[in-house]
């Protein structure tokens, strides 16, 4: 298996537990102080990570198009996180990872529109089909 689709079952996998750990955390808990505290924790991680990898060089003639972008990809990901946390909050792990998963398809599109990135035959069929899978796991 190529390194890059073990890193993504991984995060797959991971996101499936946060669900069901998110879920067991907000009970109680008002949901933005639920995404403080993970937060804290992901910055906590990344930092020892970093830290023990001796990553902490910048490099030489970097730019600033790519910090802004990562600038706008943490705004992107921390209202997704507090959006998240409160449908968790609000509906049951089961019925909010498949429309949060939806984000698969948003990025289709998005990759699409914005990247240049092709729209095959096999990409239409599977992003249907995440979409269909999404609405009928999310619905009664």
């Amino acid at each position: 298996m190529a390194s890059w689709k073990f890193f993504a079952l991984g995060s797959a996998f991971f996101a499936g537990l946060t669900a069901i750990l998110g879920k067991l955390g907000v009970e109680g808990l008002n949901s933005n102080l639920a995404t403080l505290i993970r937060t804290v924790v992901i910055l906590i991680c990344t930092t020892l990570i970093v830290s023990y990898r001796g990553e902490w060089t910048w490099p030489r003639g970097m730019e600033m198009r790519p910090v802004v972008f990562l600038v706008l990809s943490g705004i992107a990901t921390g209202l997704s996180w507090l959006l998240y946390y409160r449908a968790l909050q609000m509906a049951p792990a089961s019925m909010v990872a498949p429309l949060d998963k939806l984000s698969v398809a948003f990025a289709i599109v998005l990759g699409v529109v914005f990247l240049g990135e092709a729209l095959t035959p096999k990409l239409i069929v599977g992003g249907t089909l995440i979409v269909l899978g999404a609405l009928v796991l999310a619905w009664p």
